[in-house]
This record gives C-alpha cells, structure tokens and sequence, in this order.
C-alpha cells in the first residue's frame, strides 16, 4: 500500500514536471512567432530603404536571415490536435535548434479515443530521448524521422533517431547514461500506451533508435 502511495506520487510529480515543461517550450514558440509578427512593418521598411538605394545584396542577404528566423518558429506539422500540434513542433523548434533535421508527417484521426496529454506524453518522452541522443552525436550524423497515422483500425506511431552505439536491453527497456527521469519516462510511455491496450516495441541498434507504437480505435 505505502509503496503503490509512492509510486503514485512519483508519477503524479512527473506529469507536473512534464507538462510545465510543455509549456513553457509552448510559451516560447509562440512568443517568437508574436515577435516576429510584431517586427514585421520594420522589417519590410528596412528591406525597401535598401531596394531604394539599389543595394540589393543587403536584400538577398536580409531575405535569408528572415527564412531562417521564420523556420524555427513556423507551425510545419499539423495533425488534427492542436495540442499535439504544440508540442510536436515545440520539440522540432528545439531539434532545429540543436542542427538535428526532423522529417515528420503526423495524422490523427479525429475519433482516436487517446486523449490530448496522453498523446503528448508519448510523442514529448520519445522526442525528449531523440534529441538528447543526437546531441551527442557529429552534427551531419543526426536526424530524426517521426510518423504518425492511422494503419487498419489502429493509432501507429513511429520514432526513428540517430543514436551511438547499441544499448543494453533490462527487461523490456534499455539502460542509458542519463540520470533516472530517462529511463522512467520510457517506462511512462509503455504504461500510457498499454492503458489503451495498445502495443509499445523498441529497438537500439549501433547507429540508430526506433520506437513503435499501435493504439486501437475501437
């Protein structure tokens, strides 16, 4: 009794812990996109005080640094929840940030029975691991590939990131060099997956990590 009361209380501080965390990275997208939206007269009066004096390399050259700022602040994925919409491009905002490429293409159906902050814990853990594996690795090594659709009757979602070298399998999970919280959002995920009678597979290989998900929607 005193040690499910624990494990209860550890779980109810994770998902406090976490969700703060989703929001804040939430906050900060978003108050980069106001900014930019903000700065955007003086930007295009900048630009043509320069066409007016026929500099047009400081064009080209201001046109570049405005992509590059707008793509770490620009909504890419759209999968139907826009809470999941915030998170999974909050994580690819940080990813880029970090020089890991992310390929994702997400569709939830409308009538998936997951809820919103189940979802995002599943997809804010795995993404949380892929980055930090890929900040260890040289930069043209990383990337990121996530895939989210439904497959038949069920929720399948897939995680794929560069990683080192093969880790060691404990039970149905793997060792890692990160402190405790790793391994126990892992755990989060399996349990969050399973609650839906779902089924969670992981595979580490040297080079490479994959974590697949299938949720049923009936």
């Amino acid at each position: 009794m005193l040690f499910d009361k624990w494990i209860n209380k550890r779980i109810e501080a994770y998902q406090s812990d976490l969700m703060e965390k989703y929001c804040d990275e939430v906050q900060s997208m978003y108050t980069k996109m106001r900014g930019w939206r903000h700065d955007y007269h003086n930007h295009i009066q900048a630009l043509q005080a320069s066409m007016a004096m026929g500099r047009y390399d400081e064009v080209v050259s201001y046109l570049n640094e405005l992509n590059s700022d707008l793509a770490n602040v620009d909504t890419t994925v759209k999968t139907g929840r826009i809470m999941v919409d915030a998170i999974l491009n909050g994580k690819m905002n940080i990813a880029a940030q970090n020089n890991i490429p992310v390929n994702a293409k997400a569709t939830i159906p409308a009538d998936a029975r997951v809820s919103d902050v189940d979802l995002c814990i599943i997809i804010g853990n795995l993404l949380d691991n892929a980055i930090e594996e890929n900040k260890k690795l040289p930069r043209e090594d990383r990337f990121i590939r996530v895939y989210v659709a439904l497959k038949n009757t069920q929720l399948y979602l897939s995680f794929t990131n560069a990683a080192g070298k093969r880790k060691e399998r404990r039970g149905t999970l793997f060792s890692s060099t990160k402190d405790s919280s790793h391994g126990f959002g892992l755990a989060r995920v399996r349990s969050t997956v399973e609650k839906y009678d779902g089924m969670f597979s992981a595979d580490s290989e040297d080079g490479g990590f994959t974590a697949e998900i299938l949720i049923p929607l009936t």
